[in-house]
């Protein structure tokens, strides 16, 4: 009998990052969550709690470390939704936000995730080869839309770069069935859906998208209860 599968999920909030632990644990995952508090996950009793401080993508190894000890294995589904955005000191320009403010969000919304999906690969590489594996990233619009408005600076940047690094990942990597997905939610007319996310439909979608059903691209942009719908 094989063992029970096991996903990963760096920023476990109560939306999205509940929402998608709480669907996986219904089909039979073990759960492993990473976050600022390392709280866990209310809901989820057995889940392996982990603090992460994702500023610093030199501490994500032990991370994944910490999992192969708890559950003797590798995670096959690693779910990337942290993000970091700060508000600029002069709300008109972009350019008062400081440098070093600047590359301390995009580890979290680029370098860090880039180092989680490294240390992902290294992990499916020791799993069997029949075994699903899968990158989710927690993406927006930004990576193809400007919204002008100045606090959106760190966060979508950091969007737009990560979007890039895991259409090449997908791209080179998914004839070995390693896929990587960038995921959108938007509304069914196809506009952002902002603050107006929900965490049962990233739910749904996510496992769907570790069950490499359909064909799916990397820019997985989906619609609550409908899945993958494609936007030009």
């Amino acid at each position: 009998m094989a063992a029970n599968p096991i996903v990963l999920i760096l920023g476990a909030g109560p939306r999205i990052g509940a929402g998608v632990a709480e669907k996986f644990a219904s089909n039979g995952y073990k759960i492993a969550v990473a976050s600022r508090s390392g709280s866990g996950i209310k809901t989820i009793k057995d889940a392996l709690a982990l603090k992460a401080d994702l500023t610093k993508p030199d501490s994500i190894p032990a991370i994944f470390d910490a999992v192969k000890t708890e559950f003797h294995a590798s995670p096959s589904v690693v779910v990337y939704n942290a993000a970091a955005l700060t508000n600029p000191p002069d709300k008109d320009s972009i350019f008062s936000v400081p440098a070093e403010t600047v590359a301390s969000d995009l580890n979290v919304n680029t370098i860090s995730p880039y180092v989680v999906a490294q240390q992902a690969v290294i992990g499916w590489e020791t799993l069997p080869k029949e075994t699903k594996k899968t990158f989710i990233y927690t993406g927006n619009m930004l990576n193809v839309l400007i919204v002008p408005v100045p606090m959106m600076l760190d966060l979508g940047m950091g969007k737009a770069a990560s979007a890039f690094w895991i259409g090449l990942a997908d791209t080179t990597y998914s004839p070995r069935g390693f896929r990587f997905f960038y995921a959108d939610e938007r509304y069914a007319d196809g506009k952002l859906k902002g603050a107006a996310i929900d965490g049962a439909a990233h739910g749904e979608f996510y496992a769907q998208l570790a069950n490499h059903e359909k064909d799916v691209p990397w820019h997985a942009t989906f619609v609550k209860d409908k899945g993958y719908v494609q936007f030009k």
